[in-house]
């Protein structure tokens, strides 16, 4: 039997509904009761919330040997004075507890080193890259010129693309402040309430869509102004299999993901962000994207992710390596 996301949620709010913990656990009773072939349950989900509720999960099921619990660590540096005193006892209890399960699985180097400093001590922490599906998120001339006729900009006008939630993590106003000094450029804003930023001239402010990899190969240079709590950014990576250079603010794994495919400077520095994105837009963009989206299908392909996921689940933590 493998049990894998017995606790359910919301992974970008980590709001997780209780009703899936009882129903896991009634789940992991019934187990008992039928035949299992020779393999353990997994239960793993990314967030804080989550963790404690599996965990919670875990033990009021009483499959301690049967089932394998396993933790996972998606941010890095958050700013807890933002997001309240809640987040601080919940990570402090995670920490507490953090030797229960038989590894926490990190998505970035950056993420795992801040939470030791956070006092995290589980048995095993490896890190497992997040996996591009380089088949949906790739270059298109043909959808590169449709998008451009459709928002009205010539096939030569530069365009940089952000995607992620309006929140104090993901830091817009840096964005926006960059993008005033960029005169020419144009720029797509995707994500939750990115239709809500100010009306600023040359922001296509596109809210929520589900169609991110039909935008991104409009674009030319793929950009994060994440001011803290990043780890792995998958707006970066899927950018990047799209064809796109990539600059970002050196938060979580930003220069360990962008390599030589694209520059890194200091959060909350819109001078510094503007004079980056404008010296990709000079250089040979195309070139620089092209090298882009072959490091993402070398080393951050869902392949690579699900083997190193099954070479855990199969095998336990003693085998695993990093990425």
């Amino acid at each position: 039997l493998q049990v894998r996301g017995l606790v359910g949620g919301d992974p970008d709010s980590a709001v997780v509904d209780r009703r899936h913990v009882v129903e896991g656990v009634r789940r992991e009773k019934e187990a008992d009761r039928r035949p299992r072939p020779n393999r353990f349950g997994a239960m793993d989900r990314g967030d804080l919330d989550a963790d404690l509720l599996a965990t919670v999960a875990w033990i009021l099921a009483r499959r301690w040997r049967e089932t394998r619990l396993y933790w996972g660590v998606r941010c890095s540096d958050l700013d807890m004075a933002r997001y309240g005193a809640q987040l601080v006892r919940v990570v402090r209890l995670c920490a507490w507890l953090s030797r229960l399960p038989g590894a926490v699985v990190a998505n970035s180097v950056a993420g795992r080193a801040v939470h030791r400093r956070l006092g995290y001590r589980p048995a095993a922490f490896p890190v497992i890259n997040n996996g591009i599906d380089t088949e949906r998120f790739r270059p298109d001339a043909d959808v590169r010129a449709a998008v451009r006729a459709e928002h009205a900009l010539d096939p030569d006008t530069p365009l940089i693309a952000i995607v992620g939630r309006v929140d104090p993590m993901k830091d817009y106003l840096t964005f926006i402040q960059a993008l005033d000094r960029l005169p020419g450029v144009h720029a797509f804003a995707v994500g939750e309430r990115t239709n809500e930023l100010p009306d600023v001239d040359r922001l296509f402010r596109f809210g929520r869509r589900d169609d991110v990899d039909r935008l991104l190969p409009a674009c030319d240079v793929i950009v994060s102004s994440s001011a803290f709590g990043e780890g792995f950014s998958n707006a970066l990576a899927e950018g990047m299999a799209c064809g796109l250079p990539a600059v970002a603010t050196d938060v979580g794994d930003a220069k360990r993901l962008i390599g030589e495919c694209g520059l890194t400077v200091p959060p909350r520095d819109p001078p510094a962000l503007a004079a980056a994105i404008q010296s990709l837009l000079d250089g040979d963009a195309k070139t620089l994207g092209a090298r882009a989206r072959a490091r993402i299908a070398e080393h951050f392909s869902v392949p690579r992710m699900v083997d190193s996921f099954n070479r855990l689940h199969d095998h336990g933590p003693s085998v695993m390596t990093d990425d």
